[in-house]
């Protein structure tokens, strides 16, 4: 445990080195909202958790009172989900949620933590034809999903849990910046 707790100690000094790429983020989601436009995040398995929980953070609230935000999570529509992965494939699931909701000027978030997955990429892909912005929030290599987005944060490890720690203090720091905005 304590060697665990150690690699988390290193992951956060690494975030640390990538405040100001949180920041270009978080004044890329401002100016976004400033425009009129929307933000859908989107992940699997618990980047599609961290998906959810961002989104809540910006239509709620993070720690102060503010107008509600425009966000949505991909991840929770269980008939789109289900219809679209059945009818079409799952690697289809985010990208027509993108193709059928998203707008130049809008923001596709994404969040893998090999940067590999098919329907992330495809998501993407998507995203890039309708002109929205891309943000994405990955492991080391960044996979082919780095390459895909505008701004990308690359956490320097490869297991889940510490990849996942990072991102959900990345998107904290990005949450609590727009909120500041706003409040």
């Amino acid at each position: 445990m304590r060697t665990q707790i150690e690699e988390h100690q290193r992951i956060v000094a690494a975030v640390a080195e990538q405040v100001d790429l949180l920041e270009r983020m978080a004044d890329r989601v401002i100016a976004c909202f400033e425009a009129g436009g929307r933000v859908y995040v989107l992940g699997n398995g618990g980047s599609a958790a961290d998906a959810q929980h961002i989104a809540a953070e910006l239509v709620g609230r993070f720690k102060r009172d503010r107008r509600a935000l425009p966000a949505v999570a991909l991840t929770t529509d269980t008939s789109i989900l289900t219809a679209v992965t059945n009818d079409i494939g799952f690697e289809h699931v985010f990208a027509r949620q993108v193709e059928g909701l998203a707008r130049a000027g809008d923001i596709v978030w994404a969040l893998s933590v090999s940067g590999r997955s098919p329907n992330v990429i495809r998501a993407l892909e998507s995203a890039r034809s309708i002109g929205a912005y891309r943000i994405g929030l990955t492991g080391r290599t960044g996979g082919e999903m780095a390459g895909l987005c505008d701004l990308c944060m690359q956490v320097d490890h490869d297991t889940s849990d510490r990849v996942q720690e990072a991102h959900q203090l990345a998107y904290h720091l990005i949450c609590d910046r727009i909120e500041r905005h706003y409040a």
